[in-house]
């Protein structure tokens, strides 16, 4: 792994933990292993190490998500809004620093000023919100799910997957023991409900 790739790695995991105002370059620098002055040759201030961040988060989400859909094949929108839902909780498990990342303050108030964070944070909730968009608007198309405004409904069922990511990111509540009940909550709402079995 590249000196850059890995300051991005760790710097991740150090604002995902620590926060943006609690990490210093030079924390980073200690735990990439690398000198201060290497930080700041490939990123000018702290500032721009948390945008690439935040750069890097979106890329990755993309990429896992891409790769997700491009080894699965669904019988219909409904299946594959499951399977999305389940797939965004598999990476807020396994990519649990880019979510924890996300669920901050920092990113959202930088986004008030910055143009580029904001950006970065439109594109990853739009690519969620597009990913169960898709699925709803597939299974319309092939009758597995009802007649429903397909973007508000992908909104409700981020906000809802998302919250229950939160309550795991927050030690509050064990998202497993939810997703029984999420994906048969999420299959009640947009199900098709006159569709015979």
């Amino acid at each position: 792994m590249s000196r850059k790739k890995e300051i991005l790695k760790t710097a991740t995991l150090l604002f995902a933990t620590n926060g943006f105002n609690e990490t210093s370059m030079a924390e980073v620098a200690k735990a990439s292993g690398v000198a201060t002055a290497t930080i700041f040759y490939h990123f000018n201030s702290k500032d721009d190490l948390f945008l690439s961040v935040l750069s890097n988060v979106k890329d990755g989400i993309l990429e896992e998500f891409s790769q997700y859909f491009g080894e699965k094949t669904f019988e219909s929108g409904l299946e594959m809004l499951e399977g999305s839902v389940s797939f965004y909780l598999y990476l807020a498990g396994s990519r649990s620093e880019w979510f924890l990342l996300l669920h901050r303050y920092y990113p959202y108030k930088l986004a008030e000023e910055n143009e580029t964070c904001r950006r970065h944070l439109e594109d990853i909730y739009n690519c969620f919100v597009d990913i169960f968009e898709k699925a709803l608007v597939q299974g319309q198309a092939d009758g597995s799910i009802g007649s429903l405004p397909p973007r508000k409904t992908a909104l409700v069922i981020l906000s809802t997957v998302d919250g229950i990511v939160r309550f795991k990111n927050c030690n509050l509540y064990d998202a497993g023991a939810l997703y029984n009940e999420l994906i048969a909550c999420i299959r009640k709402m947009a199900a098709n409900q006159n569709q015979k079995q």
